[in-house]
């Protein structure tokens, strides 16, 4: 594993940080929820196009959980990812504070973004409700990061249906929790709201990895071939058969041998 997969983690979760938390504590009564969803999912899709040829873009470490339990990545590397994308999620609020500093009347203590359940919560969702909600958007965003991708990388297309599922999850997250599906994305601002975001953060480090859990579960029923399958598949396959019943490579199917040649052969 190269050090510029881990540094690549580490900055995609900064800036995914610094763009999405920061259209929210910064834009959030311009743009509402609607445009805070956008900020996020158009901050994904453009750091998975940046990234994801080097990392894989995971940038989350329920993704990353995901990925671990569909057994295309190890644990070391796992781990790498995990403690980079925190330390990004740190980096990116740190960046987003003195930011938000910089602005007459911002409040930062108690909000910047940060998620909740209870009083905290826009809708006044409990602690249940907020735990399964977690789980649940967790796991349309991970299970579709599983689907759309093959290997490690995130190319060509595939950043697209991820960062539409994670618009999608945040307008209906945003109004229940503040939308977190990413323990990174919740760290970084509770270290520096303080107070309730930091006595509720557990929540928001657990319920997204129980639904990364749930996805990759679900996925390798879905996606995953049982070991020796394709080979079955391929070994029940019928011969292929070309035009005119001849089979590819000058045989008939009933003769068994070589294609008779001449006139005759008609």
């Amino acid at each position: 594993m190269e050090t510029r997969t881990v540094v690549a983690e580490c900055i995609g979760t900064a800036m995914l940080v610094l763009f999405g938390v920061g259209s929210l504590v910064l834009a959030g009564d311009y743009i509402n929820a609607l445009g805070i969803s956008l900020a996020f999912g158009f901050t994904l899709i453009a750091i998975a196009y940046a990234f994801g040829r080097i990392s894989g873009c995971h940038i989350n470490p329920a993704i990353t959980l995901g990925v671990l339990l569909a057994k295309r990545i190890d644990i070391r590397r796992a781990a790498t990812y995990w403690v980079a994308q925190l330390v990004g999620g740190i980096i990116g609020a740190a960046i987003l504070f003195l930011l938000a500093k910089q602005v007459p009347r911002l409040q930062t203590a108690g909000a910047f973004g940060t998620n909740g359940y209870g009083g905290r919560s826009p809708v006044g969702l409990g602690a249940g409700g907020a735990f399964l909600a977690e789980v649940l958007l967790t796991f349309l965003l991970v299970f579709v990061f599983l689907t759309v991708t093959q290997k490690v990388a995130l190319v060509g297309v595939e950043p697209i249906p991820v960062g539409l599922a994670y618009t999608a999850v945040n307008l209906i997250g945003i109004p229940l929790t503040w939308a977190s599906v990413n323990p990174a994305r919740s760290l970084g601002p509770a270290l520096f709201a303080g107070g309730g975001a930091l006595s509720q953060l557990w929540l928001f480090l657990v319920a997204p990895m129980v639904g990364g859990v749930l996805a990759a579960v679900v996925h390798r029923f879905t996606h995953q071939r049982p070991v020796g399958q394709a080979q079955q598949e391929q070994a029940a396959e019928p011969p292929r058969v070309g035009p005119w019943g001849r089979m590819r490579g000058g045989h008939r199917p009933e003769a068994g041998g070589p294609e008779a040649k001449g006139p005759e052969a008609a």
